[in-house]
Parts: C-alpha cells; structure tokens; sequence
C-alpha cells in the first residue's frame, strides 16, 4: 500500500512567483494497482511523481508503503524499490556503453561492488533471456551502444533494466510521449506485460487520453495540485473518450479560457 498523506509542497516560497501546488493531499494506491494519471499542464502530475521518488521533498505530510515512513528516505534508496522510466528514452540508458554493459550495471545495482568480473557467459545469456521476448531483435546486439538504437528500442531496453531486480512501483513519466504511434503502442503492451508478470504497483503519467482509458485499473484526473476524477473497476471500464474531454473542457470553460 502507497500512501500520501496530507502532502503540502509550495515551489518559490516568498517570491512573487510562489505557487501552491499541493496543500492538504491524500491518495492511497493499493498494491498492485496500476493507476493512470491524466491533467493540463501544471495540475501536479509530475510533481506527484518526483514526490514519491524523492526527487524533490515535501514541506510536510508524510509518504509511506506499507505502512513504513519513506518521506525523508534519499532517492537514491527509495530507487532500490522504485523503477522510473522517463520521457527521454536517453535518460534511462548509457549511450557510450553496450546493451551488455548498460544491463550488467543494472542487474548489479544491489550488490555489493568489488573486483570481480561484471559481465561472464551466463550473465550474456541471461541478459539474451530478458531481451528476447521484446521481439525487437536486441538480443543479438549485445555489443551494440545503447546510443545507436531507435528510441523504441532503447525505451524498452529501459523497461527491461528497471525491473530487473526486485521492485514493487513502476514509475512511467510520460514514456511514450517522444515515440512515434506504432512505437508507442508497442511500449505500452510491454508496460501491461511487465506490471502484469512482476506484479507491480505503477503509476503512469500521460497525456495520451486513449491509453489512459484503454490501461491500468484506474484513472485519475488532476488538477491544480487536486484529484478532479478517480475512477475504478467498474467505473474506470465504463467512461470513455469523450466523458474525459468533456471534463477537461468544463474546466477550461471554469478558468474563463
């Protein structure tokens, strides 16, 4: 169970551009719950999401799973237990080292560091194994900088590195908002199959409407720091395309544009 509770966060405090972005927040995400979040620019999504990761910390309320107080843990640690694959699919892949140094670096994140080898045959092979079922052929370019592949290819080798060890939250900033359509889609039958076989709790951040509806087990609207929509089970399954643009323009008609 993820836990956020009474978050305040203002950005600029004192300056004639203090916002308030979050003021007395609350959200609970069950475990294994995949959640969508959809919002206008500046509603609060990515900042939610640097929030849990420690990327940026709160001016009070506390952040917990399972019960246990994370607020003041560093990002660093908290990223034992959290995936987060960014916007840029450059962000989570060295360009100047191969895939098979870039997937040797991730596997060995937990362990502790000496001199021993980083990479032998039965790592290549099992590196082979996480590869092959993307279907893109990444298996035999082990060798291959991770710089030179398309940014399909190199998001899915980032999907593929953050969960290679045990982690319970998949974080998806906006992950397939640099690819092209096709691309996109087949990131996202990727993200189902990960969340799916890993059983992960995952937020996903996006501003494509249709994936929002079409995955995850529950949608939710923000706006100014604030949960507009949050839709379930049976009445995630039952809104459509046109409900959330409705939304979105009952808003913009609210704020007078």
């Amino acid at each position: 169970m993820l836990e956020l509770n009474h978050l305040r966060k203002v950005y600029n405090p004192g300056t004639v551009r203090e916002l308030m972005l979050f003021e007395d927040f609350n959200l609970s995400i069950p475990k294994g719950q995949f959640v969508s979040i959809i919002g206008s620019n500046g509603s609060g999504k990515s900042s939610l999401l640097n929030l849990l990761c420690g990327s940026i910390p709160p001016d009070s309320g506390r952040i917990l799973i399972d019960g246990k107080d994370i607020t003041k843990m560093p990002e660093h640690k908290r990223l034992k237990r959290i995936g987060r694959i960014h916007q840029n699919p450059a962000t989570g892949t060295c360009a100047s080292m191969s895939i098979l140094e870039n997937m040797s670096l991730s596997h060995n994140k937990p362990l502790s560091m000496n001199l021993m080898p980083g990479i032998d045959k039965k790592c290549r092979e099992f590196f082979r194994d996480q590869l092959r079922p993307l279907g893109l052929g990444l298996e035999n370019m082990m060798d291959m900088k991770a710089g030179s592949l398309s940014g399909g290819q190199r998001q899915a080798l980032a999907m593929v590195m953050s969960v290679m060890t045990p982690i319970d939250f998949l974080i998806l900033d906006e992950h397939t908002a640099a690819l092209d359509p096709k691309t996109s889609d087949l990131i996202m039958e990727l993200t189902d199959k990960v969340v799916r076989d890993k059983q992960l709790t995952a937020l996903m951040v996006t501003h494509n409407l249709r994936y929002a509806i079409a995955h995850g087990d529950r949608l939710l609207m923000m706006h100014q720091g604030g949960i507009v929509l949050d839709a379930a089970g049976e009445q995630k399954e039952n809104i459509h395309l046109q409900d959330v643009l409705d939304l979105f323009t009952q808003i913009s008609i609210e704020l007078g544009n």
